[in-house]
């Protein structure tokens, strides 16, 4: 195989064809699949973005891969209440999940293996991106160390 000089080509003038011909020499972009061939369900459909991710994932719909957030607070007087076991106080850990389409509250006493479900804590969600945003609110309204 010979040399190939290169000299002011983009990279993909650069990059030989199947013929070891190189993209600029041929005045066209070399022949082949524009994508990987792949898809997140095995059949090919349409591309949704993946927020902060800067690419694209082929798939159905929205996600509804589960996902959480977690974060330490001492709620006010009368504590949370739960569906399990009424009205919990002190240190608890929050737990806001996202799964099928849906938010769940949960809290536990700090350091504790039981969840226990905030009463009325349960919303449809339609896009998982807006977890944070779930998340930071319900930490804002429960978190009271002060009162």
């Amino acid at each position: 195989m010979g040399e190939q000089a290169v000299t002011g080509a983009s990279p993909a003038q650069q990059t030989p064809d199947g013929t070891g011909e190189d993209a600029a020499a041929t005045g066209s972009a070399p022949a082949g699949p524009t994508t990987a061939g792949m898809t997140a369900d095995g059949a090919a459909g349409t591309t949704i973005g993946v927020p902060g991710a800067g690419m694209a994932a082929d798939a159905g719909g929205p996600s509804t891969a589960a996902r959480e957030r977690t974060a330490d607070i001492v709620p006010g007087p009368g504590g949370v209440m739960t569906d399990e076991v009424g009205v919990v106080t002190g240190e608890l850990t929050l737990r806001t999940g996202f799964a099928d389409g849906q938010v769940t509250l949960m809290v536990q006493y700090k350091d504790a293996d039981e969840w226990y479900t905030v009463t009325g804590g349960r919303v449809a969600l339609a896009d998982a991106a807006g977890l944070d945003a779930v998340h930071g609110i319900a930490v804002a309204l429960l978190h009271r160390p002060e009162g």
